[in-house]
This record gives C-alpha cells, structure tokens and sequence, in this order.
C-alpha cells in the first residue's frame, strides 16, 4: 500500500482526526488510501507550540490510515479556509509566502488509528506491503 512519511506531530495530527490536510511542494493525481508513517524527526518547536493538544507522538511507524481524497493548490483563499477551520494546527501554513513556491494540500478523509507498525520511512510515497485486520 502506499506509504507517506510526515515528521510529528504532524503525522499525530493527522490520525488523531485534527489535520485534515498534509502539505507538499508537489501534486499528486493518486486518489486513495494510504498508510501514515510518523518520521523518526520530530519538529520539537511544532510540537512545544501544540503541546495544548496532549498529542501522544509515536516515532519511526506506521500509525494510521487515511484515504486521498483531493489535491488542492494552496492560495491565499485556500489559507483563508484553513485560518477558519483550525488556525492553531494551520499557523504555519497560513502564514506561509506563497509567492517562493507552489503548495499543494492533499485531502485526508476515513482516518483509521492502527497499532503502530515500527518500519523505516522514505521519501514521497513508498510502497509497504500492508494487511489490515
């Protein structure tokens, strides 16, 4: 199954249902499901920012399941969305310079924990061979 790796506690986010959207400087057409993969990094400044949230952060796994549902070009609409929806979790793209480089939003719908699956992760999708119970 396709695999993404996302540093925390941006994968945490995700799979506790609070991001619904993980950004990347590159379009995907994939519409579908795929595995997260929490990164062995974590972003300790991110994490101190949203540590009102309590997020329990695993490190170097598979945590979860989502399904791709849309990719979107972030613009300064698309950020006045994000800013609506959930300003604490998007701050840092809300107040992203979009003029540098082109965004893009993946859309996150059918979010499933998993038991944490201790794995290695790579760049862009990567393939793991997934059986869900």
């Amino acid at each position: 199954m396709k695999t993404l790796t996302i540093k925390q506690p941006f994968a945490s986010l995700i799979i506790e249902g609070q991001k619904k959207y993980e950004f990347r400087t590159w379009k995907t057409n994939y519409r579908g499901e795929i595995l997260i993969h929490a990164g062995k990094s974590t972003d300790k400044k991110e994490l101190e920012r949203l540590k009102s949230l309590n997020l329990n952060t695993e490190n170097g796994a598979i945590i979860g399941k989502v399904t791709i549902t849309d990719c979107i070009l972030v613009d300064k609409d698309f950020q006045k969305k994000l800013k609506k929806e959930n300003e604490l979790v998007y701050e840092k793209m809300i107040n992203k310079d979009l003029t540098e480089e082109k965004i893009y939003a993946f859309k996150l719908e059918n979010v499933k924990k998993i038991v944490p699956i201790k794995v290695n992760g790579k760049l862009s999708f990567w393939e793991y061979d997934f059986k869900d119970k």
